[in-house]
């Protein structure tokens, strides 16, 4: 194969240009002729019936099409998926909930009739509190990957695992810990805000929507209105961010599709607010996690146990898979994970970037941190000392693995050496000073179900075509280098189209999946071309398409992506602000396909930690069922502000196990480990241990 050198290239982002003349298509910016928009009803009681709805007012109003209630809505044949299905009964499972909804020819107008609809409740008993001591935890079905998938996309981990003896592994342990680690609920609220415009007429249902998967979009809405999935087009070019919230919750766009069945042949806008979001589209489930650690005299660890209690959705479950990294971090003969549920009367829980990894790793993280000043070892030693030579459940090797050397470079960069290790010790002009670390890994996976076509025409230029989804991430630019890459053409040879559900089918931008997933399929599609291309393109070109091919490695390695995250915190001594000047990561990420549009991915990740780590927290009152801060006012994401310089660098070769490309999935590692890093920081400036995030000047009770 020739390759032209594409792949390795910091290209600048080939859907950049559009960007910054803003004619980049959004989801609420398409085009579309006299358009009607649509204003939801939503429950006000966290769980009970709506026993009467007068929607008299609302449908007189002048410019109102239709009023859409349980009683007059259209019955879905899949009607028991609270994140796909509404309006199918007059149960209440959260508030929040859709119970309705008022299509007008103007938003003003349909958000003002929306006021004029008077509902009458019928409330049950609600309970919305998570705690640890409850007497109705359960075991979930397994610790989900990424929730409820349709088909063959389920997948998940064991909720539980155990080896050897624990608890008398601790009993002898020359240095034990145990200590209990708690996360709140962190709410997805990516730039663009989830927006569809449908329209419906005999021959097709459209759909302009913010997707990860146009085809997972199209299979949810095919199964839920009973009409083949060919008639179902999803378009989603561009995506102003999801982090998980775009992948599975699709219940406004099937509110929007039952809007446009009211107004046949007329599109429907439809645009959650951002206090709307807050109750829709999925979130980070809070966790409370006890970790238990026992090390012999040279600091070798003999025992871990990682126990997670978290929430789910009385109306469906969903469990993340918070211990699972613990299985593979460290080295240690006992070991025991265990993850328990509490079923609650809130919205459903959804993925959210690093799913499980980004909660259970703070929680494993600052544990080590804790247990090797307890060994009286630096931490990065202490990790050093417990890395395994394979994966310590499975036993198989894993197909690279460079974690040691991304906290030895990331030493070296940070300016590791000479730390002094007691807390408290260093200051400078009223601010305490302190430094951290902390390991990062994500898994290495695939999602099934992809395909791409290739065609060239006569002139030598080349048409990529697969449903793959660019959320923000660089996927325009990345499949772009990739396809160049394996047909041996230059980049501007090259076009690349995206995010419809017409093209060739993709799997769903997720879990760090797809330019795994999606590169790969281009490579199969590349080989079969050029086997073809014995001689001169005929006039008419060729094409050829190619479904993603098996991995045979799979069976034999352990996949993951590795990294080591140092930081640097400043806490003000009298009122106990916490700052980051400074954030490195160094990542073991396999061949790294475009080092701009990557950095951008693990800077964009680390931020989103250092946010987990300081500020996000949705609080819920227990007696109303709801997230009081449901807006950017109260809801503190980070900003420019709050954040100082961010590293990032690589360590580590290609790894061809994974992938035709040696590549690795970036999207999610970034994040993880974040938190960790600030919280040990945080100790070691103030020689305070917070175990609660965010860490907020309240628990920094720096005056006793």
């Amino acid at each position: 194969m020739t390759t032209t050198g594409a792949v390795g290239a910091s290209l600048d982002r080939v859907d950049g240009p559009l960007k910054v003349r803003g004619a980049a298509t959004y989801a609420g910016e398409w085009p579309v002729e006299s358009p009607a928009y649509l204003y939801p009803l939503q429950a006000e009681i966290a769980a009970g019936r709506v026993a009467g709805i007068d929607a008299d007012a609302a449908a007189a109003e002048p410019g109102v099409l239709c009023v859409i209630t349980h009683l007059n809505a259209p019955k879905l044949d899949w009607p028991g998926d609270p994140e796909v299905a509404v309006l199918q009964s007059d149960e209440v499972a959260f508030r929040g909930q859709f119970i309705g909804a008022v299509v007008a020819e103007s938003l003003e107008i349909a958000r003002y009739a929306a006021s004029l609809v008077r509902v009458n409740y019928e409330q049950r008993p609600h309970d919305a509190e998570l705690r640890a001591d409850r007497d109705d935890l359960h075991k979930p079905q397994h610790a989900a990957v990424f929730g409820s998938l349709p088909g063959d996309l389920q997948d998940g981990s064991p909720a539980d695992s155990a080896m050897g003896d624990v608890e008398a592994a601790l009993g002898t342990a020359a240095f034990t810990l145990d200590a209990t680690y708690t996360t709140p609920i962190n709410h997805h609220n990516p730039m663009e805000p989830h927006t569809v415009i449908t329209t419906w007429t005999d021959d097709e249902l459209t759909v302009r929507c913010s997707s990860q998967g146009v085809h997972w979009v199209s299979q949810l809405l095919a199964r839920a209105f009973g009409v083949g999935q060919e008639r179902i087009r999803v378009i989603s070019p561009h995506v102003g961010g999801g982090f998980g919230s775009k992948a599975y919750p699709v219940s406004y766009a099937t509110l929007a599709l039952m809007g446009a069945q009211f107004v046949p042949g007329r599109p429907v806008k439809f645009a959650l607010t951002r206090q709307q979001m807050f109750s829709l589209v999925g979130y980070r489930p809070a966790a409370i996690q006890r970790v238990r650690l026992g090390a012999d005299s040279g600091g070798r660890l003999t025992a871990i146990a990682h126990d997670a209690v978290q929430q789910t959705a009385r109306v469906k479950e969903y469990a993340e898979q918070t211990v699972v990294a613990t299985r593979m971090l460290y080295a240690a003969p006992n070991r025991r994970t265990t993850t328990r549920v509490a079923a609650l009367d809130l919205p459903v829980p959804t993925v959210m970037r690093a799913p499980g990894e980004a909660t259970g790793m703070f929680a494993i993280e600052s544990a080590m941190d804790e247990l090797a000043l307890a060994c009286g070892l630096d931490p990065i030693e202490f990790r050093l000392r417990n890395e395994p030579g394979a994966h310590p459940e499975s036993g198989k090797p894993f197909s690279s693995r460079d974690l040691v050397a991304c906290l030895r470079e990331g030493a070296r960069r940070f300016g590791w050496q000479g730390r002094d290790p007691v807390p408290r010790r260093r200051r400078e002009s009223g601010w305490l000073i302190g430094t951290g670390v902390a390991a990062s890994i994500y898994p290495a996976s695939r999602l099934p179900g992809s395909a791409a076509a290739i065609r060239v025409d006569a002139g030598g230029h080349y048409t990529v075509r697969i449903g793959a989804a660019d959320l923000g991430t660089g996927t325009w630019t990345a499949l772009t280098q990739i396809a160049a890459d394996a047909l041996g053409v230059a980049v501007e040879d090259v076009t690349l189209r995206i995010g419809d559900s017409t093209l060739p089918p993709a799997s769903p931008a997720g879990h760090s999946t797809g330019i795994n997933c999606w590169g790969t399929t281009i490579h199969a599609a590349a080989d079969q071309l050029r086997d073809l291309l014995s001689g001169p393109i005929p006039p008419e070109g060729v094409e050829v398409t190619a479904d993603m091919p098996g991995n045979p490695y799979l069976a034999q390695y352990e996949m993951y992506c590795f990294g080591a995250q140092f930081a640097e915190v400043h806490v003000r001594e009298d009122t106990g602000e916490v700052r980051v000047p400074r954030l490195l990561g160094i990542f073991d990420a396999g061949r790294i396909i475009n080092p701009k549009t990557a950095r951008s991915q693990l800077v964009g990740g680390m931020v989103q930690g250092l946010s987990m780590a300081l500020h996000e927290h949705s609080v819920v009152d227990p007696r109303f069922g709801h997230v009081v801060n449901n807006d950017l006012a109260g809801y503190h994401v980070a900003a420019n502000a709050d954040v100082g310089a961010v590293e990032v660098g690589f360590v580590g070769e290609p790894d061809l196990y994974i992938n035709p490309m040696g590549s690795k999935g970036i999207g999610e590692v970034g994040i993880v480990g974040t938190a960790a890093a600030i919280a040990n920081a945080v100790h070691h400036a103030t020689g305070i241990r917070v175990r609660d995030l965010p860490i907020t000047l309240d628990k920094l009770a720096l005056f006793s």
